[in-house]
């Protein structure tokens, strides 16, 4: 079957090799592989794991049967995709010219940038969500409580509380950028680190992680313009001022194992490219970059959001 879209192996390779560092959510939402676009997963109820049945067997009896009763869900991925195009003029002047970069590779860099910034957007916006929580599983900070009151405040025994309270520990926290920078230099997390007799300093990632028995601290770096085309710029944290403490499981799959959430993906990353004879007096390609994916959160339990955590 003829198809107007080429993918191109070595534009490809540059859309699935790029790395944004300060990009979080393939850490958050770990992507799982899936078979089709439309795919099911299983959704199991708080208490499957935590009934234990009569497990004793007599000499000559059987044990006891148990059928675990996860709910099937439908769901779907997403394409999301963008073009670039790039005119053959602008080929043939880049190969005219050593050290010049190709045009359609920095054009897969760019959209891939694009593509992968979008992804950050969506992930920070359901796992920032508060409908996205269990009842029980979080609280909005406000005033004297919020935890860039240094005086009044005291993040260190509100985290525990909420955590401890999880039918499964979070194994790793997220935090906007804003919010750490403030939170980091918190006097009781600093006296809880560095000693009763230090109360200022900055404290380390990896050592919030070890206070809270987390396997990894996540920061929310990345920022996003969300003015409309054609306004001023208006530049925002992609993460805004939240914490949210998650059990992540790597090994789950739509099928089995919980875990807060994460993200399906039908097929790799691609970029390839389409003539098209309409761009300028030498006709040209448009180069595209895509993926297919879902963003999921799957056991809402699993989690627990503090929104506001700062002025």
């Amino acid at each position: 079957m003829k198809t107007p879209f080429v993918v191109t192996p070595v534009l490809s390779a540059v859309a699935v090799a790029y790395k944004n560092g300060a990009m979080i959510a393939d850490n958050v939402l770990p992507r799982v592989p899936v078979d089709a676009q439309n795919f099911k997963y299983l959704s199991y109820p708080i208490g499957e794991f935590f009934s234990p049945p009569e497990t004793k067997v007599g000499r000559k009896g059987q044990p006891n049967q148990v059928e675990f009763t996860g709910t099937e869900v439908t769901a779907s991925t997403d394409d999301h995709g963008l073009d670039d195009p790039v005119p053959n003029s602008d080929s043939m002047n880049a190969a005219a010219q050593p050290g010049m970069p190709d045009p359609k590779m920095r054009a897969a860099q760019g959209l891939t940038e694009l593509i992968v910034l979008a992804r950050e957007v969506r992930a920070a916006g359901l796992v920032f969500d508060a409908a996205n929580y269990g009842a029980t599983n979080k609280e909005t900070l406000i005033g004297v409580t919020q935890w860039s009151d240094f005086v009044n405040s005291n993040p260190q025994s509100d985290i525990k509380e909420g955590i401890d309270n999880m039918v499964m520990r979070p194994n790793i926290g997220v935090i906007g950028r804003a919010a750490w920078s403030v939170i980091s230099q918190h006097p009781k997390l600093c006296k809880a680190v560095f000693g009763n007799a230090t109360d200022a300093g900055v404290i380390s990632k990896r050592a919030f992680a070890d206070l809270f028995e987390l396997e990894e601290l996540y920061i929310g770096e990345g920022w996003v313009n969300i003015a409309k085309r054609g306004q001023p710029v208006n530049m925002q944290r992609v993460w805004g001022k939240k914490a949210a403490f998650l059990h992540r499981n790597m090994n789950a799959d739509p099928q089995f194992g919980v875990t807060f959430g994460y993200t399906a993906q039908f097929g790799p990353r691609v970029a390839g490219e389409i003539v098209d004879p309409d761009i300028g007096i030498h006709g040209g390609v448009r180069v595209r970059v895509g993926e297919s994916v879902k963003e999921l959160v799957t056991a809402n339990d699993l989690g627990y959001l503090f929104s506001d955590v700062v002025a």
